[in-house]
């Protein structure tokens, strides 16, 4: 057996496909002209992004925005001024293209892997993916194309690159093994993108795999098995055929309402980042758009998207849902989140910074260009307005004032828009679910941003492995600021939504329906599995559970305690 990394769910069985990664060697050699080899290197550097766009906004629709994110960030990497600036430096001293990318690039790597941070270190390997996309590019490489390969193939590579899966069809493509990649490599985004089981950083996989041998790929656990057993091969054949059994009976929840055991009608929407995932989520019968991120757009161009840019992005996300509420998040960018040519100033802290609403409403003119846009798309369907991360109710009212001010240029400019636009927020700060009684007064709805709330609640940077242990939404903390949310916008009569990870946790959706939670919004690729989720459970037992968990001192405790009843009631695959 050999050990790597689970970056797929699944069972995957069949016969290996062996790929002998093309060994990326160039001979440096005296330039002829400086302007002929920085033109090469822009060149490159263009069509690596044109590729990279194609597959994020590709990944975006099939899969989740997460992982299009990630995708971004890589052109947003081969974009830095300082990463391009010392490419362009070697090359202006005489090196070539090759070497100077190669150069540069194993100097980030080399800088990422010796800084003791997980987050950091998965750096190097975007980095490493940058170097070999683009070495390739520049020495023209034809990578094997996957489109072809035969039913129950299992793909084993170095890496997995986005041109071998042009075209892949993933019926025939069982199971992926790679000697390298993490978290956020390509191939673990194509993997987790196609629903393929993968494992990847198997060491000496290429030499310990030969074509035709008969694999078995643990995408659970990270276990890969060569020419397995009897015993072996049928154990994880049953394990395979319950995986499919599993995922052919979310189908039947396709086009069905979203209920509970006991009839209680939710809404069940999708969190989308383009009008191109709009598409996506009306094909899985999203019951709207709770969370459209319009940060994507921002960051997958080199300057600000023009008014009419995000006007059509929204306009034809509203005609797709037509009379479906679609929720529109202003700009939230800071944090994790940074534009390079909006030179935002590097902050000790940026998660207690300069972010999301403040740092709109101090940049005007980017504000009201975004809020033009939302405004004149109104009229093409159900749109609503959501501002992130609010922590006061002045903010609120001066988005409310921007947005006035945005109606009255429109009307200047002779533009048609909904005057009555409902206008909410998202509660995502300890602040906004303290006040969220005052803050429902000035509202129209609440959506509950538990990635962020759970971050703040428990104090916990969620990125830094020395504490990830405490940052869970089921902690009791957590779950009664939930409640109380809840409760608030209820008490004003707003409706309320949940746009967090913890929307399609099957061990979080009794709590949620026993707290009265209106509305879900999760990824176009669990929609079915939360609709499910939400099906196995009725209000009375709903409502003993959490009766029972809010009587306990410990998240551990409550997880475990979730994890029985919900196995209980069949509500997790």
């Amino acid at each position: 057996m050999l050990k790597g990394i689970g970056v797929s769910e699944g069972i995957g069985i069949g016969k290996a496909l062996v790929i002998e990664s093309h060994d990326i060697k160039f001979d440096s050699y005296a330039i002829r002209s400086i302007n002929e080899e920085l033109e090469r290197y822009h060149k490159a550097v263009e069509k690596f992004i044109m590729r990279t766009k194609e597959m994020a906004n590709n990944i975006a629709t099939n899969a989740s925005e997460k992982e299009a994110e990630i995708l971004f960030g890589h052109i947003i990497m081969v974009k830095d001024p300082y990463m391009q600036g010392e490419i362009e430096s070697l090359i202006k001293s005489g090196q070539c293209v090759e070497y100077a990318v190669s150069k540069i690039c194993d100097s980030f790597i080399s800088m990422f892997s010796s800084v003791d941070d997980e987050l950091t270190n998965q750096r190097a390997t975007d980095v490493l993916d940058i170097k070999n996309s683009l070495l390739a590019i520049l020495l023209n490489i034809e990578e094997i194309n996957l489109k072809d390969a035969p039913p129950e193939t299992v793909v084993v590579a170095d890496v997995l690159t986005p041109s071998m899966t042009s075209g892949i069809n993933s019926e025939n493509i069982v199971g992926i093994i790679t000697e390298n990649g993490g978290a956020t490599s390509h191939s673990s985004i194509i993997a987790r993108a196609l629903g393929i089981p993968a494992v990847l950083s198997v060491d000496n996989a290429l030499q310990n795999i030969k074509n035709g041998d008969t694999v078995i790929v643990d995408g659970n656990k990270g276990d890969v098995i060569i020419s397995p057993n009897k015993a072996a091969f049928a154990e994880y054949s049953k394990k395979q055929l319950q995986y499919i059994k599993q995922r052919n009976e979310l189908k039947k929840y396709k086009n069905a309402p979203t209920v509970t055991a006991d009839g209680d009608k939710k809404l069940l929407f999708c969190n989308i980042a383009s009008s191109d995932d709009a598409l996506k989520a009306k094909e899985c019968t999203a019951e709207g758009i709770g969370l459209f991120r319009t940060e994507l757009m921002f960051l997958e161009k080199d300057r600000l998207p023009t008014e009419d840019e995000q006007y059509t992005e929204y306009k034809r996300t509203a005609l797709t849902f037509r009379h479906k509420p679609v929720k529109i998040r202003t700009l939230d960018i800071g944090g994790d989140k940074i534009i390079p040519y909006l030179n935002i100033e590097k902050e000790e802290n940026p998660y207690l910074g300069n972010r999301a609403i403040r740092y709109c409403l101090k940049q005007e003119d980017i504000f009201l260009t975004q809020l033009r846009a939302i405004l004149r798309a109104s009229i093409y369907g159900k749109i609503k307005l959501m501002i992130p991360l609010v922590t006061c109710i002045e903010e609120v009212k001066a988005v409310k004032k921007a947005i006035e001010t945005a109606k009255e240029q429109l009307k200047e400019n002779g533009k048609c828009f909904e005057e009555n636009i409902e206008v909410g927020i998202m509660i995502e700060t300890p602040s906004a679910m303290m006040i969220a009684d005052i803050l429902a007064e000035e509202v129209d709805f609440f959506s509950i941003g538990t990635n962020d709330l759970t971050q703040y609640i428990m104090a916990v940077d969620r990125g830094n492995d020395d504490v990830s242990y405490l940052y869970s939404a089921f902690h009791p903390s957590v779950i009664r600021a939930i409640k109380h949310i809840i409760e608030s916008g209820h008490k004003a009569g707003i409706p309320v939504e949940m746009c967090g990870e913890a929307a399609s946790d099957p061990l979080m959706i009794p709590l949620l329906i026993a707290f009265g939670l209106d509305e879900f919004s999760v990824s176009a690729a669990v929609t079915l599995k939360t609709r499910r989720a939400i099906s196995k459970w009725s209000k009375a037992h709903a409502k003993k559970v959490a009766e029972n968990v809010l009587k306990m001192k410990s998240e551990k405790e409550i997880v475990n305690y979730l994890k029985q009843e919900a196995e209980s009631c069949g509500s997790i695959l």
